[in-house]
């Protein structure tokens, strides 16, 4: 399939959103928490792209959580189509877009012209953010140890609690959209 396809294949966003059955609250109360910077010569240029994008994603994912309502806020600035495609039922396009080659990460953001080429890339997540990510996992247990589970889990709930609270994570991720962007 070609990306034209996955475009139309997607979900409309807010349809997405009225869908979620798990973090709907969270992102939505990122959305309405944060504030894309008065960047207009920014939102100018993209705007003047004509872009729409494709997010690979899934409401479980904490990531999708916190990156995807940035992407929304860009994307009404400058009037970009978003669609939503869920990775676990469409790994034929998510496999195109594995993380370092072997990880199904998600949400990845593909921004495509009207032709439906690929412009730009983005995710899984703004580099600030996975430096913060690497720190918390080297605390992890091997895998093999009898209480991994737990503490992965009490990782996981920290590492949410951060993504949903955080504005300077946010800001991360809006720069980093950015900067895939403006390349």
């Amino acid at each position: 399939m070609s990306l034209n396809d996955w475009f139309a294949k997607g979900i409309p966003s807010q349809e997405y959103i009225n869908a979620m059955q798990k973090h709907q609250e969270d992102l939505l109360h990122i959305y309405n928490s944060y504030t894309v910077p008065d960047d207009n010569e920014f939102f100018s240029k993209l705007k003047d792209k004509n872009l729409r994008v494709i997010v690979i994603t899934e409401d479980w994912c904490g990531d999708a959580m916190m990156n995807t309502p940035i992407l929304l806020h860009v994307a009404e600035q400058t009037e970009m189509e978003v669609r939503m495609i869920l990775r676990d039922s469409n790994l034929e396009l998510m496999d195109q877009y594995l993380t370092n080659g072997k990880a199904r990460s998600i949400p990845i953001f593909i921004f495509i012209d009207q032709a439906g080429n690929e412009v730009a890339k983005w995710g899984p997540r703004a580099e600030p953010v996975q430096n913060y990510v690497d720190e918390i996992r080297a605390d992890l247990p091997d895998k093999e140890a009898g209480d991994y589970k737990e503490k992965f889990d009490a990782m996981i709930q920290i590492m949410y609690s951060e993504y949903k609270s955080n504005p300077t994570f946010w800001n991360h991720v809006y720069q980093s959209l950015k900067t895939t962007l403006s390349k």
